[in-house]
């Protein structure tokens, strides 16, 4: 659910707007997905709500092909192992956030009426970043065996094929940097057309490039589709988009610009500090690197997980950020505090229930979507257990979303970063320690417990700063979400206790729409009964 301001027209087009007639809600629509158009809150929430449900269903189809034509087992533990290195790269040097912490520079040159300095300060950051980026990209090309020694032989077969995706994989990084500053000017302008966009081509990519070279590559191909993705879609779109804008690019340099310092002050801190988001994948596959496909099978489930995680949580917070700066900026600190609060709650309400279904109906979701060609019935069960648990924290990973960039929207990026690295040490022993007594299971209620401190830290670490008091939490809608959840779930259990089983698609199929009726029908009841307002909440923002 978006943030939004009850009192501010601006934030709560809902009540702002008067009722339009046919026609005009025709214009409306189409002016909505405008490139151009200038979102609210809301609009931009619902776009980019769309964006991430389109492009997880591309992406689970692209998951879909990779399962069935290379299953789970060295080759594809090999490819998921060789995003690491440039991912890191791109988190160490950048701090994985460009377009985050450039919106809060952008948004203060367009506040004072100083867009040129600010088209310069895009241009000093760009060239300068590029060249620092370059040149590391440069050296991991040639080092990347080393690298590699830390999850596999560099000499073995499963080593040398990590490299090459690795080798692969690295130039993207460079075009995810570029489009991601070209991003921030349209984000600073309300405009949310091309961000929903640029992630569709590069899912498209990863396909096209395994379709098209997989027969003379095998599985390096999804490598080389990732990096014509990554071109296509993160940066040339939104390269296009900022030139639509009006920003035209410079071939500058200046050290000294304030911008530039400003922008290095900002994301410093993300450079230096980590978290467990991004660190997440990377220890779960270093603890799984010994298990012959188990690396695959975490993978497979937690890009699962991510499908509803981004659809609600992620587009909201990308959504909400450029609203929460301008509140911020602006020193409309109480209103500020109000939309964080009421987007989390709305938030953690809404992942609630969704947790209850994904858990309950884990199994032939996963049988559904992965069981087919090389990725047989023991991968898909194995998926689904690692699929359930990590649905139990739907509601911890939406929060975080929003709570961070009410960090970042502030211009807080210091405090954020230094509890997320303290928290992601900690963590490193609970995935040893539960690895050690549970396997691979173990790994993923670890997963589940650095989220939950992450989130919590975050949550309180605002509270302490008087940035968002927790008080302010709409606690007992959440209970009613809760309440709601527990009975969906005990439904559902109870249903595929008395339903006979099919182990057929079309049983699954079967099991899946009447599990996801009873669901439905109990949620609906519930928060009904409960006095809830999530079922109106969730019928103004599609209205």
């Amino acid at each position: 659910m978006p943030a939004n301001n009850d009192t501010n027209p601006a934030l709560n087009p809902i009540q702002a707007e008067p009722t339009a007639q046919p026609s005009s809600t025709r214009r409306s629509l189409f002016s909505f997905l405008r490139p151009s158009h200038s979102h609210t809150a809301a609009s931009a929430t619902v776009l980019l709500t769309l964006s991430a449900l389109l492009s997880r269903v591309i992406g689970l189809i692209r998951d879909q092909f990779i399962a069935y034509k290379f299953g789970a087992g060295h080759s594809t533990d090999a490819y998921n192992i060789a995003f690491i290195l440039p991912e890191l790269i791109n988190y160490l040097l950048v701090g994985g956030a460009a377009s985050i912490t450039f919106v809060t520079i952008l948004d203060r040159y367009r506040a004072n009426n100083d867009e040129a300095e600010g088209e310069r300060a895009l241009s000093i950051i760009l060239n300068t970043m590029v060249i620092v980026l370059g040149a590391a990209i440069l050296l991991a090309e040639i080092y990347a065996p080393l690298f590699t020694r830390i999850y596999f032989d560099p000499a073995s077969p499963v080593g040398i094929l990590c490299t090459r995706i690795t080798r692969i994989l690295l130039p993207a990084q460079l075009f995810f940097f570029a489009g991601g500053v070209l991003a921030s000017v349209l984000l600073v302008r309300k405009q949310f057309s091309f961000q929903a966009v640029s992630p569709l081509l590069y899912n498209l990519g990863i396909i096209f490039g395994g379709v098209v070279l997989a027969g003379r590559m095998g599985i390096s191909s999804l490598g080389v589709g990732a990096l014509i993705g990554a071109i296509l879609g993160p940066f040339l779109l939104n390269a296009y988009g900022a030139y639509r804008s009006g920003v035209r690019y410079k071939a500058i340099l200046d050290l000294k610009h304030p911008g530039l310092r400003e922008w290095v002050r900002l994301s410093l801190p993300l450079m230096l500090g980590v978290t467990i988001i991004t660190f997440d994948n990377w220890i779960l596959g270093y603890f799984a690197k010994h298990g012959s496909g188990d690396i695959s099978r975490l993978n497979y489930a937690k890009r699962l997980f991510t499908a509803p995680m981004a659809i609600i949580g992620q587009a909201a917070g990308a959504a909400s950020l450029p609203f929460f700066a301008s509140l911020f900026g602006r020193k409309q600190f109480a209103s500020f505090a109000s939309a964080v609060n009421r987007s989390v709650s709305r938030l953690v309400a809404f992942s609630l229930v969704g947790s209850a279904a994904m858990i309950a109906l884990a199994q032939p979701a996963v049988a559904l979507i992965f069981r087919r060609g090389s990725f047989n019935a023991a991968d898909a069960t194995a998926t689904a257990i690692y699929f359930a648990i990590f649905s139990a924290s739907l509601a911890l990973w939406t929060a975080q979303a929003i709570y961070a960039r009410a960090f970042y929207a502030a211009g807080e990026t210091f405090a954020p970063m230094l509890a997320g690295t303290i928290i992601t040490v900690i963590s490193i022993p609970i995935y040893w320690q539960l690895h050690q007594h549970f396997g691979v299971i173990g790994l993923a209620w670890a997963s589940n417990t650095a989220i939950l401190l992450q989130t919590g830290t975050l949550a309180v670490l605002a509270h302490r700063r008087a940035l968002v008091p927790l008080s302010g939490l709409d606690f007992r809608e959440i209970s009613r979400s809760l309440l709601a959840a527990v009975a969906s779930f005990c439904g559902i259990e109870l249903l595929l206790h008395l339903m006979p089983q099919s182990p057929t698609h079309l049983g699954n199929i079967i099991t899946l729409a009447i599990g996801t009726l009873i669901w439905a029908a109990l949620c609906i009841a519930v928060l009904q009964l409960s006095g809830s307002k999530l079922l109106s909440q969730i019928r103004s923002r599609i209205a």
